[in-house]
């Protein structure tokens, strides 16, 4: 079930940002355009389809949650967790909405890190675990201070890896962040510490959908100069830090840390 919530918000994420490359391969919103390429509007069409296909995907999740087997006593402790879940990642879609194209602001980036990303990535999955398995208050409250600054951790990282990594490897295109003038960390952290003469030439680079390599390169440029992936690689590090100081405060089966301490590398010291 929560697989299938990820899907549908990777759907949705892909159709919201016009992003054409998702794992090396064409998005749902541009493979939906065969379907309908003889039709009128067919690219909206398409779009249609996508969104769709989201809701669709969103619904099974629900009905998997509900039909898993589990006693109704266990799934009435996880289900008011599985609406906030769903509730926070829309809000989370609406802040990046509503932040995209704005002047950088690195509180406001990290806001829609924590909702779009840190919340149904890791905090709240591990909450609705624990509830179905009866966790206590303590282990809940672990789980959260474990779980949202490893979730924000994993998005800083996939932001340097929208931009500095292999497409090859993330399967994703390195313009989309820089064309669609998103708010993430990296941007606002490069606007922060930018004088006038690099906020000028970020202006006229940034959300133009004709952006060719030059241009992008020109980015990166402003960015290597000013350290900003510097600035990030330790907001990384330092939200690790905090997610697995907190793991060593909880009394958990040395498996299980074993388990959260592993994720914690995994999410974040990745090429993809």
């Amino acid at each position: 079930a929560l697989e299938l919530i990820h899907a549908a918000a990777v759907v949705h994420d892909d159709l919201i940002d016009d992003s054409a490359l998702r794992h090396g391969r064409p998005t749902a919103h541009i493979a939906l355009r065969g379907a309908v390429r003889r039709r009128p509007r067919s690219v909206a069409a398409a779009r249609s389809l996508a969104m769709l296909v989201g809701d669709l995907l969103m619904g099974m999740a629900g009905q998997l949650f509900t039909t898993s087997g589990l006693p109704a006593a266990y799934l009435g402790r996880a289900r008011p967790l599985w609406t906030v879940l769903g509730r926070e990642l829309i809000a989370g879609e609406c802040l990046e909405i509503l932040r995209t194209g704005a002047e950088p602001d690195t509180a406001a980036s990290l806001k829609v890190i924590r909702y779009k990303t840190a919340k149904y990535t890791v905090e709240q999955p591990l909450l609705i675990g624990g509830a179905l398995a009866g966790a206590g208050g303590r282990l809940r409250e672990g789980y959260s201070a474990y779980g949202l600054p490893l979730g924000e951790a994993f998005q800083l990282r996939d932001d340097l890896l929208g931009l500095f990594g292999d497409p090859g490897r993330t399967g994703k295109a390195n313009a989309d962040d820089v064309c669609g003038h998103r708010p993430t960390a990296l941007l606002a952290e490069t606007w922060r510490v930018a004088g006038d003469d690099d906020r000028d030439r970020l202006r006229a680079l940034l959300g133009r959908r004709d952006l060719d390599e030059d241009g992008l390169n020109a980015v990166r440029d402003v960015m290597r100069r000013l350290k900003t992936p510097g600035l990030v690689e330790d907001m990384i590090t330092a939200r690790v830090a905090e997610a697995l100081d907190a793991l060593h405060e909880l009394d958990m089966p040395s498996r299980a840390a074993d388990a959260l301490t592993l994720l914690a590398n995994s999410a974040t010291v990745r090429l993809s």
